[in-house]
């Protein structure tokens, strides 16, 4: 019988030898396998979730009330009719979350089928790779610490599985040396196997969906939700200390056309060059970015060089070659105080000035009054920065519901709105009356983590503001919303809006205790993605060159890493024989005995076991026939039997002592 079917504690015995499962090895399997389920409960589609839950407790009572496991042709038609479930839940069967979907529940399925120890192995081998499959999801320490929890989980039930006569101590301490055996060849992997840029697998595109950050286009209200997500957007590091929090404008999309509701790029001017003049001292940082799966990379106003593989464009927006899919470090120099030169030229300044005709009368005929009473462009931008600072508005992320005259009701009627409001309204003064003007996305602001220095900036400073050219200044920075209301430059979002209207992320941080605790688990957070997440090709490379290895091809990392194998494998064989041979004392005391015979001129054939030898020294030695087959069956007791306990070894050793033969 070659069955693995659970029973009730007890009733211990290895599978491989005919025995059944023992319910508590059972249940060191379940726990792994809820373990490598747990993380994606919150995202499965509900009904596979619980389908999975109740997949796991049947298998559970039937281990425990030792039921019949379910026959093929019921696993079938439920195998069949979970699949058309995943398939109609996901539209599709393949992808990120639809894999894993199907892992979950075909996981589960298999525990009802488990009957041989070879479904043991096949069961606990996905259960690992469904451990692993969380970090398609997240990198995070919390990640990786359940699954290395999951990971010996699994591994102690293996454990438990093949022997079943061990304590669950032992159990776990033999599956921590086995896991142990194994990090030498973990770290040598990380240091050494050639790092690729981007993912590891070819994710499928669902991989980069449901991220949250600026958008394409701006319209009422867009920004305002960015303002309840407490998620990174990327943090910073300074090389000195950081400039004040009312200069940390982080450049993003730029806007230069609307259609009366939104604002979105449309067909920006690409003849000026990137052109400015630095104004003060420069500020040296890296930029550690959260994916965003965009081209944008943000950058302190105004940035004077480049990342590797991206570009500038006239408007000073930094842009990637490629989507930014995955995590990404990179080092600039910004001028905080600057002089940007670089004007709309003469295709760029009807891109600067179009407005869509019959939006906003009220609004026009602000700008156009403002427009006959001042004496040049820079008298109208004071105009209307007075307009904003003396009109009583207010900052909140509750704006009333926008209609088709957007900027007039903002404007005129509400008087209340957001960043995105503000900017969008001055801009379209600022055509009206004739100034050439677009919109500018990005971040305002930050926060530093006293703990490991870096200015950590989050979806929640998302912010809008405006630039205006004059001719005597080129492009100029206006934020209107610090004109209405200066705080927001100054003291963030959460000095900036109603207490009333403070998300729930800014409340719980009144609380020193809870913000002391965010801090220290974000900066252990960075330090993860600094030093082990952030271990890229450039970072490889770099220690390569330290070792005289400049830029070394793939092929020489192959043949490196298979000689280091080589060795480690011969030197960990070499090192477990001669360990085992020393530290098996029944195996010592069974040769002592043998060499005492071999003196007598009683030799053991090689393939000779210990019974069939005993029975034949027993002949030859007659006087001592009986302690001869005494230390042969216990020796053979021990040796095969299912347990050797400790008493046992001991009392061999003695037998073997007192042996004369």
């Amino acid at each position: 019988m070659n069955a693995v079917i659970a029973t009730r504690p007890g009733t211990a015995a290895r599978p491989a030898a005919g025995g059944p499962l023992a319910f508590e090895h059972l249940l060191l399997l379940v726990g792994g396998i809820a373990l490598a389920i747990a993380p994606h409960l919150g995202r499965l589609p509900l009904w596979i979730a619980a389908m999975a839950v109740l997949l796991l407790s049947w298998r559970v009572w039937a281990a425990w009330r030792g039921a019949t496991l379910p026959r093929r042709w019921l696993l079938v038609p439920l195998t069949l009719a979970i699949i058309a479930g995943v398939y109609l839940s996901h539209r599709t069967l393949f992808g990120r979350d639809a894999g894993v979907a199907l892992l979950v529940v075909l996981l589960a399925l298999k525990l009802l089928e488990m009957r041989a120890l070879r479904d043991v192995v096949v069961t606990t081998v996905l259960a690992y790779f469904l451990a692993l499959s969380a970090f398609f999801y997240s990198q995070q320490p919390s990640v990786a610490l359940l699954s290395l929890c999951t990971v010996i989980a699994l591994t102690t039930a293996l454990v438990a599985i093949n022997a079943p006569h061990l304590s669950l101590r032992k159990h776990l301490k033999t599956a921590g040396m086995l896991l142990a055996q194994g990090v030498p060849l973990m770290v040598i992997l990380f240091f050494l196997f050639p790092r690729v840029q981007g993912p590891l697998w070819g994710l499928p595109s669902d991989a980069y969906s449901g991220r949250t950050g600026l958008s394409d286009s701006m319209s009422p209200g867009a920004i305002s939700m960015l303002a309840h997500s407490d998620e990174i957007a990327f943090r910073v590091k300074f090389d000195g200390e950081p400039p004040p929090r009312e200069q940390l404008y982080w450049r993003g999309p730029v806007f230069w056309a609307y259609d009366g509701r939104t604002w979105y790029a449309g067909n920006a001017p690409r003849e000026d060059a990137y052109r400015f003049e630095p104004l003060g001292e420069p500020v040296r940082y890296t930029v550690t970015l959260e994916p965003h799966s965009r081209h944008w990379l943000f950058g302190l106003e105004m940035p004077a060089t480049l990342p590797p593989n991206a570009y500038a464009t006239a408007d000073y927006q930094l842009l990637s070659r490629t989507p930014v899919h995955t995590r990404l470090r990179y080092s600039l120099t910004s001028y905080p105080a600057f002089r940007a030169i670089g004007g709309p030229g003469l295709q760029g300044l009807p891109a600067a000035l179009a407005l869509p005709e019959g939006y906003n009368p009220r609004a026009r005929a602000l700008a156009a009054e403002w427009r006959r009473a001042a004496a040049s462009d820079a008298e109208v931008v004071q105009r209307a920065i007075t307009h904003f600072r003396t009109g009583g508005y207010q900052y909140t992320l509750y704006p009333p519901l926008a209609g088709e005259h957007a900027v007039d009701e903002f404007l005129f009627d509400s008087r209340a709105g957001f960043c995105e409001h503000y900017a969008g309204a001055f801009v379209f003064l600022m055509r009206a009356a004739g100034v050439p003007a677009r919109v500018v996305t990005g971040y305002q602001g930050g926060e530093v983590n006293p703990v490991d220095g870096y200015l950590t900036v989050r979806q929640a400073d998302a912010h809008a503001w405006a630039e205006v050219w004059l001719p005597e200044l080129g492009w100029l920075r206006v934020d209107p919303t610090a004109a209405a209301v200066p705080v927001r430059a100054t003291g963030g979002l959460s000095a900036a809006v109603p207490a009333v209207e403070r998300p729930q992320a800014l409340i719980r941080l009144d609380s020193p205790w809870l913000r002391a605790l965010r801090h220290n688990l974000e900066a252990l957070s960075n330090y993860w993605n600094q030093w082990v997440l952030g271990y890229d090709v450039v970072r490889q490379r770099e220690l390569f060159m330290r070792f005289g290895m400049p830029a070394p091809a793939w092929q020489d990392v192959a043949m490196t890493l298979f000689w280091i194998f080589s060795l480690a494998v011969l030197l960990l064989s070499l090192w477990l024989l001669r360990r085992a041979r020393r530290a098996d004392p029944v195996q010592q005391a069974w040769s002592k005995f043998c060499r005492k015979l071999r003196k007598r001129g009683v030799f053991r054939r090689p393939s000779e076991g210990p019974v069939a030898f005993a029975a034949r020294a027993a002949l030859a030695r007659p006087q001592q026939a009986q302690a001869i087959v005494a230390i042969a069956r216990l020796y053979a007791e021990l040796r095969y039997g299912p347990h050797a306990d400790r008493r046992g070894v001991k009392h061999l050793a003695r037998m073997v002592q007192r042996f004369r033969p």
